[in-house]
């Protein structure tokens, strides 16, 4: 059967040949790629254009809001009109004006139970002209049992009454409504586009005169960049001098995604930390208003808005050492050849096999420079990356100043120090990334030694890269805490107390048998704590967010001790007369408390012990009157359950007569004991009142 046969063709042809071509097509080429580390990727095109013209650029559709929202055109000659795309949803919004839905595409049954009632002109093997009555599906049994058949039958009212034909015997089907049938084939020719690929072309209209170039671009969500780095250290850079040297490669390691090839474009990557963020602006919003009565009395005229006006101390370090500024030995001893012997491999390096010496190649590096936020690498040449392939670019390759260190951090390895080196960045900034280290030998030989990871390096700073496991060196390390009263001021009935809380943290370090260390010991900062003043012949304690960092020289084959103390000083301020027995022991026999304090103190125990030994005795009374009366209680409800003339309930009776005289008793030796608690404690405020000790 052919359906919308020579109709669907056509309109689909031209419907496709209005649609504008891609950006190669039209003239736009892709120039200049620059990469950010907010995710994100600027992507510029250009064609020469000559007067007035439209340039198309086809976009994914899941980057039309991208697009929408940073766009922008260069043209130095000329001017930009408009820029128009289709709608989000076009197929939505054209089946929105038509008589039928989408679904009615999906078969020609479901297109004509759609079209019931419209006029169609049935082909051979029956020529009839009518009116859609109803498609319906039935069940047909082939010859000779070869199995079952769907067919649709259809109802045609014409002329001469109700026909039918089956549709899969129908040569051909029109509608005789040019309208209609010119709205099924565009509907057709839309679903064959729309089917071939999720883009939306955007078209810019520009304005000018003459030949220019004009320069189209767009951010856009783009893979993130990484960054690796090599460091290669050499015999130089591998002691503890502060001026050694190391050879450092920075690689961008990048992915085309684009759904383009990259080809001979301008490439640039960008390390910062931009805000970026995507609005939905391809989508289409309705403001929710309100329905309001039709104002028919009066007029409001409102106010014209004027608008609004609007380093430490180094700690003490000791030992049977001399701690003092010496010429280190390597840190690893070089052989001729990279076998390095079991005392001297760096833990988990490889062993190279004997070859010539390692000649670093030339790298292109990118030119970086550096701006207030962000630092660009520019590749210098072109480059091409197709669609859906990586690329590493290089971005540094220069000699930074490298020292060697020990680093213990106790949370990370409790037993042994970090191999480390200090990089000094003498250049451009350089973005975070992993490092991959390299030794050189004496004899040119290179070895892999460990990786290590880089923080965001800016210019002018430096940075700790720990590596491997220093097992070489040992280190234990003890705490003990202690806290001591410093200062007691005591004044209008306020005690303050001044404590401080100490710790002392002792740091015993073996060090390697036959090479100098310089270590660092990193020590935890905690809020409110201070670093204790020591000796001062070494070189600044440094501080981080969150750690001092304490050097110390371990010469070769010795033990060194140093000793790290923190204080943290605490102020109580308590009211006399709320302090128990206990606290104002504790206060009264501090160690080093002035004497006339010790004195005011033991006067306010004697004074407070005396309201404590009246509220006793208050306690006791009330307690034996409280025993009174429930027993009481219980002699009355058994009086009542056996009568008073009962031998018993005389008994009763004789208990109870007994008991009042000595609740009598009671409630005057309470008045009495619960006066002296008042009196006592009136004789303690006033004591607490008339002392002031104290600084």
């Amino acid at each position: 059967m052919l359906f919308f046969r020579s109709q669907t063709v056509v309109a689909a042809a031209i419907l496709l040949a209005s649609f504008p071509a891609l950006a190669a097509d039209s003239g736009l080429v892709l120039k200049r790629v620059m990469l950010s580390t907010g995710g994100v990727g600027y992507f510029e095109y250009e064609a020469t254009v000559s007067g007035a013209a439209d340039l198309f650029l086809d976009v994914r559709r899941d980057r039309v809001d991208d697009v929408l929202k940073s766009i922008v055109v260069y043209d130095d000659k000329g001017g930009i009109g408009t820029i128009s795309l289709p709608g989000r949803e076009p197929l939505r919004e054209m089946f929105r004006e038509l008589p039928f839905g989408q679904e009615a595409l999906r078969s020609p049954e479901a297109l004509l139970g759609a079209l019931r009632g419209s006029e169609v002109r049935l082909g051979a093997p029956q020529n009839l002209v009518g009116r859609l009555v109803a498609v319906t599906s039935e069940t047909k049994e082939l010859a000779n049992n070869a199995g079952r058949i769907t067919q649709h039958r259809l109802s045609v009212m014409t002329a001469d009454g109700l026909r039918q034909a089956i549709l899969e015997d129908v040569d051909t089907l029109k509608f005789t409504d040019t309208k209609l049938q010119t709205q099924v084939d565009a509907a057709l020719a839309a679903l064959a586009h729309h089917g071939e690929r999720e883009r939306r072309t955007l078209t810019l209209h520009t304005t000018g005169s003459g030949a220019r170039t004009v320069r189209v671009a767009y951010v856009v969500e783009a893979p993130l960049w990484k960054t690796a780095y090599r460091l290669t250290l050499d015999a130089g850079g591998a002691s503890n001098a502060a001026n050694g040297k190391g050879g450092l490669q920075g690689w961008a390691v990048l992915e085309n995604l684009s759904g383009e090839d990259w080809k001979d474009v301008d490439l640039t990557v960008v390390s910062g930390n931009p805000v970026t963020f995507r609005q939905a602006l391809y989508d289409a919003y309705y403001v929710s208003r309100p329905n309001v009565p039709v104002e028919v009395l009066g007029r409001m005229l409102p106010k014209v808005d004027e608008g609004a006006i609007a380093q430490a101390v180094v700690p003490q370090i000791s030992g049977n050492a001399t701690v003092a500024a010496q010429a280190a030995a390597p840190a690893y001893r070089k052989t001729r050849s990279m076998a390095i012997d079991e005392e001297d491999q760096a833990p988990g390096a490889p062993h190279a096999a004997a070859a010539s010496p390692h000649h670093s190649a030339v790298v292109h590096a990118a030119e970086s420079t550096e701006a207030t936020t962000q630092v660009t690498f520019h590749y210098p040449q072109s480059v091409s990356v197709e669609n859906g392939h990586s690329l590493l670019m290089p971005i540094v390759n220069r000699t930074v100043p490298v020292e060697r260190l020990a680093l213990y951090q106790p949370h990370t390895q409790p037993r042994h120090p970090l191999a480390s080196v200090r990089l000094s960045n003498d250049g451009a900034s350089l973005p975070p990334g992993i490092l991959t280290l390299y030794e050189r030998g004496a004899d040119g030989l290179v070895s892999y030694v460990g990786d290590a990871r880089l923080a965001a390096f800016p210019a002018g700073q430096n940075r700790l890269l720990s590596f491997a496991d220093d097992q070489k060196v040992t280190i234990d390390h003890n705490e003990s805490q202690t806290d001591s009263l410093t200062r007691v001021r005591l004044s209008d009935g306020v005690l303050e107390a001044l404590s401080t809380d100490r710790s002392v943290t002792t740091y015993t370090i073996a060090g390697a048998s036959h090479e100098a260390r310089k270590v660092l010991i990193e020590y935890s900062r905690r809020p409110g704590w201070d670093l204790v003043p020591g000796a001062t012949g070494a070189s600044a304690v440094e501080t981080t967010a969150d750690a001092y960092r304490i050097p110390a020289d371990v010469p070769a084959g010795k033990i060194v001790t140093v000793v790290v103390t923190t204080e943290h000083p605490r102020l109580d301020r308590l009211e006399m007369t709320e302090m128990n027995s206990n606290q104002l022991d504790f206060y009264a026999s501090a160690r080093d408390l002035p004497s006339d304090l010790r004195q005011s103190l033991n006067q306010i125990v004697a004074l407070r012990s005396a309201v404590a030994d009246r509220e006793r005795v208050v306690s006791r009374l009330e307690t034996e009157q409280n025993d009174i009366e429930k027993d009481q209680q219980r002699l009355r409800n058994n009086l009542s359950a056996v009568g008073h003339g009962s031998d018993i309930g005389r008994r009763y009776v004789a208990k109870l007569n007994e008991q009042e005289d000595r609740l009598e008793k009671l409630t005057k030796a309470l008045a009495e004991a619960r006066a002296g608690v008042e009196t006592a404690r009136g004789a303690l405020a006033e004591g607490i009142k008339g002392i002031k000790v104290g600084g």
